[in-house]
């Protein structure tokens, strides 16, 4: 049996040591993994969602004010037509984010009616990426229910 010498130093790591060392980056690592969605995805899913609470509140200005309200698409992102001023934002967020097709087009511009009348009939918005061009979210309503996101090929 073999014993160690007092004041002489043991050298090296254990292997206990290693195996915490190793599973800390494991967990590190597959932490950032899970942090990192494709974030085209992220900034589609966010601006469909954005667009879904717009629309509702368009509606609901509408009902309110008694007055149609008619959101459409510009060159730089959209606008509500009968909102009251400044009441409403005009713009996207990324500037990738286009609308690939709607229920009602007109001249290039998709439009969407969503008032006064409580019940409107049924619209969507498709929306997509500029950059990613495979990607695409609807934002739609039977014309009851609130404005919903939903996956492309959903009903």
């Amino acid at each position: 049996m073999r014993t160690l010498a007092v004041g002489s130093s043991q050298k090296g790591f254990t292997l206990l040591e290693l195996l915490v060392v190793v599973a800390i980056i494991a967990v590190a690592s597959a932490g950032v993994s899970f942090a990192m969605r494709d974030s085209s995805q992220t900034q589609l899913e966010r601006e469909a969602q954005r667009l879904a609470a717009l629309l509702e509140s368009g509606r609901a200005q509408s009902r309110t004010s008694g007055v149609a309200i008619v959101w459409h698409t510009t060159p730089g992102g959209f606008q509500f037509d009968g909102a009251a001023p400044q009441s409403l934002p005009e713009y996207w967020l990324h500037a990738d984010t286009q609308v690939s097709q709607a229920t009602t087009m007109v001249g290039g511009q998709a439009l969407l009616t969503l008032g006064p009348e409580p019940i409107i009939g049924p619209q969507e918005v498709v929306l997509g990426s500029a950059d990613h061009p495979t990607q695409s979210l609807r934002v739609s309503t039977d014309g009851l229910r609130p404005f919903a996101v939903r996956p492309r090929g959903s009903p």
